[in-house]
């Protein structure tokens, strides 16, 4: 099994169940793999490891209130996780643990919907009876958090602020809506520090990827035998324009996120040129995959059975990155979505 020594380590106490305050004020761990050393700052200072001419790339989704609750013909209550709009705008894709082909749900306030079948990935498809449910997601969803941030609240008697929530689990430059998971890298990012790096020099470079629920699928067996679930990803002209003339021009491409990356990978091709598009993306990164579109790397310290931690040991190699987490454990380190930032160079 791929990555059983990380599984070894007691990484539940290291939980971050609510995010830096202020946001800039994480830690952030960074690794030089060239020298093969490790130095611990704050995420403000990041800017320091930027030259004139670097780009950063950042994802603008947006991730809406996905999490909704209805009712059952008998009165029982279920969770629905939306996941992606279908062919039509009133079917959507969800996750739900209580499902049964035909079974009407309420809602509330009017919003009702039908269960009509499953999809390839097993995802239940619900009809619902209004065409834009977006604006009663914003009044009634609750934000998608990951579960063990829940039962991690519930552990230590936490009563989640719903409004900081809608504001903490996402990041200061979300514009275009689509995701139910947050790019969590770029929370870090505040107004001041992005016009910190642009008054050095730096090129801010938008991608849009929409995150879906196979960021939370874990690994079962070898990297190899993982499928990863499609996600729409999209890179500008702009952007792509930008991208070419930094290489061209001998500088570095710094990506934040393993979103930002897959995007940048996926719309990247052999000869490092970046293209522009949108398209549906797979790709899965894992140890021995080549880098085409990316320099440097500004991830988070993530589940040692996922997607995110095989990108980041292709990218440091996994030795270096285990050693990361050695480092990340004893020196109290914050984990997962709200956690603290590594960057590796």
């Amino acid at each position: 099994m791929a990555f059983e020594r990380f599984k070894k380590l007691n990484l539940d106490p290291l939980i971050a169940k609510q995010p830096a305050t202020p946001r800039d004020s994480a830690r952030q761990m960074v690794l030089h793999r060239d020298t093969h050393t490790i130095e611990h700052r704050i995420f403000r200072d990041i800017h320091e490891y930027f030259n004139p001419g670097d780009a950063l790339v950042i994802n603008n989704t947006k991730v809406f209130p996905a999490k909704l609750f209805a009712h059952k013909p008998t009165g029982g209550k279920v969770e629905v996780l939306l996941v992606r709009p279908m062919q039509k705008p009133n079917v959507w894709a969800v996750l739900t643990r209580d499902y049964k082909e035909g079974i009407t749900l309420d809602f509330g306030d009017g919003l009702r919907a039908k269960a009509t079948g499953k999809t390839e990935n097993n995802e239940a498809v619900l009809e619902f009876n209004q065409e834009d449910i977006l604006p009663f997601c914003n009044t009634h969803g609750l934000m998608p958090l990951p579960q063990y941030i829940e039962k991690a609240r519930k552990h230590d008697g936490m009563t989640p602020s719903i409004a900081t929530d809608k504001d903490r689990y996402q990041t200061v430059y979300a514009k275009y809506t689509g995701s139910i998971a947050a790019p969590t890298a770029g929370f870090h990012f505040t107004p001041e520090l992005l016009q910190k790096l642009k008054d050095k020099g730096v090129h801010i470079c938008y991608i849009t990827l929409h995150v879906g629920w196979g960021t939370f699928k874990p690994l079962r067996g070898e990297p190899e035998q993982h499928h990863m679930l499609a996600e729409l990803g999209e890179v500008s002209p702009e952007t792509a324009d930008t991208l070419n003339a930094v290489r061209a021009n001998g500088k570095r491409v710094f990506s934040c996120g393993t979103t930002s990356t897959r995007t940048l990978e996926t719309f990247t091709d052999e000869n490092h040129i970046t293209h522009p598009g949108k398209k549906w993306t797979d790709l899965f990164i894992y140890p021995g995959y080549k880098f085409k579109g990316i320099d440097c790397l500004i991830t988070n310290f993530h589940f040692p059975d996922s997607t995110p931690l095989c990108m980041t040991s292709a990218f440091a190699g996994e030795d270096f990155i285990y050693e990361a987490y050695l480092q990340a454990v004893e020196k109290k380190y914050r984990f997962y979505s709200f956690g603290d930032s590594m960057m590796i160079l």
